[in-house]
């Protein structure tokens, strides 16, 4: 079998290095030739080493030659990478390593690459992990969902390495919403602790955010334990209580009311105003998640967004 990894951002590049421990990986940047020389990625992942077996192009043609690709790029910019590249994506095993909902379609990584590319087999990798953690050997496990059981078995195989355990499903849509939905969750926390709201306070909308995403699960049809194994729980409980993760980051940038870097990629801004016109549609109660998307259109701060949810009205657990 053999494997690439389009993008070359801190994450894809820490599944390329991994991977390249059990043989050739070729890792697809558009600005490969520093990390071509380099044999690092300076700028993303610095102190982590290429393996010799992980080889580095811009060519386009050299990095979907792979039967397994595993596509490492911005939620928001997975379905224009998929169409400008579909023919050479045709019939390929593509693996989505991003977390979110599309804005403009409400869908999460999995539809879009069927959407777009309907003959390749589609799956997403997902749960508790951070770049640096990977890349340097550490332990993680993440979930592998295809709705394909065959398929899953086969990418379960292929992807798992020394330090990457791979757990499988064919939920793709519990899988989904759990890597997404977390990251809404993590800049509220990140925004309690900004505020000196404390560890408490983190703990409930921890807990309640968890029922939010629960209450969306059900309401699409996933199987109703997903969300409590890696892909859900698992990647909210490192995401809420970590500076390692910028959704968290942005969260107490806003709680501090300090800026926060605009080049920084957080999956969870988008994806918290997605989901939250997605549960207005439905009908569905989510106000973390409508709390988080009106901070980040400025039309609440942070004393605002706790009195909305303080003063709801009480009702059982």
């Amino acid at each position: 079998m053999s494997v690439s990894v389009l993008g070359a951002g801190a994450f894809g590049t820490a599944l390329a290095i991994s991977l390249a421990g059990k043989g050739p990986v070729t890792l697809w940047a558009r600005d490969a030739g520093d990390m071509a020389e380099r044999r690092e990625n300076a700028k993303r992942l610095p102190g982590c080493p290429f393996p010799e077996t992980l080889s580095v192009t811009d060519d386009l043609e050299a990095g979907t030659e792979a039967e397994i690709i595993l596509l490492a790029v911005p939620m928001q910019k997975l379905r224009s990478v998929l169409e400008e590249h579909k023919d050479a994506l045709h019939g390929k095993h593509l693996v989505a390593c991003c977390k979110g909902i599309e804005l403009s379609s409400g869908v999460g990584p999995v539809s879009v690459i069927t959407q777009t590319i309907p003959d390749a087999t589609a799956a997403i990798l997902t749960g508790p992990s951070f770049a640096a953690d990977i890349a340097r050997g550490l332990p993680t496990a993440l979930t592998l969902a295809c709705a394909d059981a065959e398929a899953g078995r086969y990418l379960q195989a292929a992807l798992t390495t020394a330090n990457l355990r791979l757990y499988r499903t064919t939920d793709t849509i519990g899988a989904e919403l759990g890597g997404a939905l977390k990251n809404v969750v993590a800049i509220a926390s990140g925004a309690a602790i900004g505020a000196g709201l404390g560890e408490s306070a983190r703990a409930a909308l921890m807990t309640r955010g968890y029922a939010e995403m629960q209450r969306l699960a059900a309401h699409l049809k996933s199987e109703p334990t997903t969300l409590a194994g890696l892909s859900g729980f698992g990647d909210l409980t490192l995401t809420c209580t970590s500076e390692q993760s910028r959704n968290y980051r942005l969260g107490q940038s806003l709680g501090q009311g300090t800026p926060f870097d605009p080049t920084t990629t957080v999956e969870g801004a988008a994806t918290a105003r997605a989901v939250d016109a997605l549960a207005r549609d439905a009908g569905i109660d989510m106000p973390i998640t409508r709390a988080v998307a009106g901070l980040l259109d400025n039309q609440l701060d942070v004393a605002g967004a706790m009195k909305s949810l303080l003063t709801r009205p009480l009702k059982e657990e």
